[in-house]
């Protein structure tokens, strides 16, 4: 049996829901001035995935990369949700 797809599968399937409460405490704490952050990363790890021979690792580095692309509009869609009500917005530190 070839299990390799199916740790594919549920790797991805993390590595999704791991990237929603970062986008989430990142917009929260940071706002949007991260986004850079996502994109360094995203492009690294998509490059890594190109020299990397083993499919399994190759293929967590793309999914890795391209969620941490993805990141970067969720973080400017959920300023909006912020905007809108739906999340809590950062209390301004007085001090």
């Amino acid at each position: 049996m070839y299990f390799q797809g199916i740790i594919i599968a549920v790797s991805t399937f993390l590595i999704i829901g791991l990237f929603h409460p970062i986008v989430i405490k990142t917009e929260y704490h940071f706002g949007t001035k991260p986004w850079w952050i996502f994109l360094i990363c995203g492009i690294a790890c998509i490059a890594a995935a190109l020299f990397v021979e083993n499919v399994l690792f190759s293929s967590l580095l793309g999914v890795f990369g391209a969620s941490s692309l993805w990141s970067i509009g969720e973080l400017f869609e959920q300023k909006k949700r912020v905007e809108k009500g739906w999340f809590p917005r950062k209390p301004k530190s007085s001090g």
